[in-house]
């Protein structure tokens, strides 16, 4: 009978330990389930954190990247546009090449019918002919050219007024025999200046003592003369003395 009493004993206090483990047991997987849900909890959050960040970083890198674009085709428009800019201009903007136009060229594109037809009668004369600058003004004027008409073409023939000196005074001594001085003043009367005729003297090339002996050859083909007056003519002419006398003794005297 006491046998039987311990093993109810026995059997109640194992019900009531077992009674009283389940909900500790259940308190323990019901920890354990949340510790287990947690991380798979936290793994999502934080999947779902990086994916955002993932998203936001690409979103900003987008924007980042659209950003940047943007002041490039800004700034790569901005230097397109400078040099056509600059290429237009350069393509107006005359180049100066330093070339000049002559002065000939230009007096005749701008002279009056009158002063183109003098100017080329003048340039008529000069190529045949030697004259001083009122001397070609003079021709112009006897051709019925207006004075004005006469003045341009002489001013824009171009000519050099010493070389038609020059070319006067070999002209004159081709033909006649002339001291220094009458050449200089014969040049003076066909309207030289004094410089250009002296000019002309001083280059013509003539041997002065030949020129006086070719005078007094001329005097004593068309008249008597003495060695003294023969001289003294020389003289008149311009011949220095040391010079008469060298013409008189070359022909006789």
């Amino acid at each position: 009978m006491k046998k039987v009493f311990l093993a109810v004993l026995l059997i109640a206090v194992l019900v009531l330990s077992g009674c009283l483990a389940t909900p500790a047991d259940d308190g323990i997987q019901s920890s354990d389930n949340s510790a287990v849900s947690s991380p798979s909890e936290s793994a999502f959050d934080e999947s779902v954190a990086t994916g955002s960040a993932e998203t936001i970083g690409k979103a900003h890198s987008v924007s980042n990247s659209n950003a940047k674009s943007q002041p490039e085709t800004t700034l790569s428009s901005n230097p397109t546009s400078k040099p056509q800019a600059e290429t237009s201009t350069k393509a107006v903007t005359p180049k100066v090449t330093g070339g000049k136009t002559p002065s000939t060229t230009k007096a005749q594109s701008s002279a009056t019918p009158g002063q183109a037809n003098a100017l080329r009668s003048a340039k008529s004369y000069l190529n045949y002919s030697n004259f001083s600058y009122d001397g070609l003004i003079g021709q112009l004027e006897y051709e019925k050219y207006s004075h004005d008409d006469a003045v341009y073409a002489a001013d824009h023939c171009g000519a050099d007024w010493n070389k038609q000196a020059l070319g006067a005074a070999h002209s004159y001594l081709s033909h006649t025999a002339f001291s220094y001085s009458g050449l200089v003043s014969q040049l003076k009367y066909e309207k030289f200046t004094e410089a250009q005729a002296t000019y002309a003297a001083d280059r013509c090339g003539a041997d002065w003592n030949e020129q006086a002996a070719k005078k007094a050859k001329s005097y004593l083909e068309h008249s008597a003369f003495s060695r003294d007056g023969l001289i003294a003519q020389l003289e008149y002419e311009g011949f220095s003395h040391e010079q008469a006398v060298y013409g008189a003794e070359a022909n006789g005297l």
